[in-house]
């Protein structure tokens, strides 16, 4: 651990010491620098410039006098304007004498600033403000001149001819400009740009830009565009052309489908011609020079046949021609006897219909096996899975229910010697007479009366009396014999055995 920390402190030192030799140098070179002067003025020929100087602190130094020094790019140096305070300021002799001057006039060793009046392209250069001081000695600060001049811009293209050799198809000027402008080119063509510089009037530079390519007559008409960028200029100027490529009448006939026959009425050639400059005539021959047939009309550069006949199984020629040269093209017209059949659809698009329909029956099929399966999902949910208890028994129930009432609930007893009775299709209307009979199954007084209950009975009175046609004890085989029912009598069917 002791040995890891050594090693991290040691790294820490080799990295902090030449920060440390880093930042002294700056520290110094801040301090030392005192006199406070613009890095770089920008001028135009013929305008008053103001170059600042000051010195920013002056505590425990004394100033003794202040010095403008201009230095040429060729590195002379050259005293322009020194001041004293104990004198009055000088201009030595200079290319700048009389031209050159303290502001304020009468100036001061904490402002010492100058002006220089009617400024020239020759003026460009270094200007140095240089303190002479005690004790420290001398001290200075360095400003640039920079002397613009706004060019003069402009672009052309020169008309060439097609051809194999590189030749300038554009060029591209910046008169007269300081500093010197930058030429671009932006094009398609497939070419490129050659570069050059020379002196303009009162030091300025004139810069020139040649746009070198084969010329080739797809080239004609393409765009290209010329991008001078100057110092002067907020944006740079652009120069849109186009290329001019002249080149013989390309040439080619149109409308001979192979299927002239016999008979045919009303077919058309058309000499379709492209060229630069622009085609001048357009005539039509035969190949072997005879004459045209009758039946062929001539209008521009269309031929037309008004009836298709042994005279036109020949070739025909149109030839077209412009100051460049003359180019010719031909078609031989093959007369039938019958049109060709029509053509068929190819074996690649009959597939392709196939195949497309088969994927739409898929996709059709396969919908409306999407649409059965949901269909018969919702079927089989059917109502809901809840199921409700049962219905109590009443007695006021009907249909065939088993009669409880009557039938013994041995258990030994079969299930077929168990009766159940059914609920007559014709109610009974007449219960009045059999109330008042004597021999009916009550007395005078108390009320016996049969009920649609599953029992068969509803007696408030005796609910052990069985009715007539009820058999008792065990006999299971014999069966009691129905009452005798005339017409129109109310009855009850005899008991069914199930």
């Amino acid at each position: 651990m002791v040995r890891r920390d050594t090693r991290n402190w040691y790294d820490c030192m080799k990295m902090i010491g030449p920060l440390y030799l880093v930042a002294s140098v700056l520290i110094q070179h801040a301090s030392g620098q005192r006199v406070k002067v613009e890095p770089e003025v920008l001028s135009y020929p013929g305008q008053t410039v103001n170059l600042r100087c000051a010195f920013t602190d002056a505590t425990g130094i004394q100033l003794t006098m202040v010095t403008w020094i201009y230095e040429s790019k060729d590195g002379n140096r050259i005293n322009i304007a020194v001041f004293h305070p104990n004198f009055e300021p000088n201009y030595p002799e200079s290319p700048l004498k009389n031209r050159v001057s303290f502001a304020p006039s009468r100036p001061n060793l904490s402002s010492p600033s100058i002006q220089i009046t009617n400024v020239k392209i020759s003026d460009e250069g270094k200007y140095i403000c240089e303190y002479a001081t005690y004790p420290s000695g001398n001290e200075q600060g360095i400003t640039y001149l920079v002397m613009l001049a706004k060019p003069t811009n402009s672009a052309s293209i020169t008309t060439v001819q097609a051809g194999t050799a590189p030749v300038v198809v554009a060029r591209c000027e910046s008169a007269n400009g300081r500093p010197p402008a930058q030429i671009t080119w932006v094009t398609t063509a497939n070419g490129n740009a050659t570069t050059t510089s020379k002196p303009g009037t009162e030091n300025t530079v004139t810069v020139s830009s040649e746009y070198l390519m084969v010329p080739t007559p797809e080239d004609d008409g393409k765009d290209i565009t010329c991008v001078v960028a100057h110092r002067t200029q907020v944006k740079p100027e652009i120069f849109p052309l186009k290329l001019a490529v002249q080149y013989a009448p390309q040439v080619a006939i149109s409308g001979y489908d192979n299927n002239w026959y016999i008979g045919r009425t009303n077919v058309v050639l058309t000499c379709q011609a492209m060229g630069n400059p622009s085609p001048e005539s357009v005539k039509w021959k035969t190949i072997s020079g005879g004459e045209i047939p009758d039946t062929v009309q001539i209008a521009g550069n269309e031929l037309k046949v008004l009836k298709v006949d042994d005279a036109v199984n020949i070739t025909f020629v149109c030839e077209v021609s412009n100051s460049i040269g003359m180019s010719r093209d031909q078609v031989t017209t093959l007369v039938r006897a019958s049109p060709l059949p029509p053509k068929s659809l190819p074996t690649g698009a009959i597939i392709g219909a196939i195949i497309g329909v088969i994927l739409l029956l898929a996709i059709i099929g396969t919908v409306i096996a999407m649409y059965r399966k949901h269909r018969d999902k919702k079927l089989r949910e059917g109502p809901p899975k809840y199921k409700p208890p049962p219905p109590k028994k009443t007695n006021s129930s009907g249909g065939r229910q088993l009669d409880t009432n009557h039938i013994s609930m041995d258990e030994g007893r079969p299930l077929q010697d168990q009766y159940y009775t059914t609920q007559t299709a014709e109610p009974v209307t007449d219960l009045d007479a059999w109330h008042d009979d004597e021999d009916g199954y009550g007395e005078k007084g108390t009320e016996h009366y049969f009920s649609a209950d599953p029992s068969g009975w509803d007696d408030p009175g005796d609910n052990e009396v069985l009715p007539s046609y009820m058999h008792t004890g065990t006999d299971t085989q014999n069966h009691q014999q129905g009452p005798t029912v005339n017409r129109g009598d109310s009855f009850v069917s005899p008991a069914m055995f199930v």
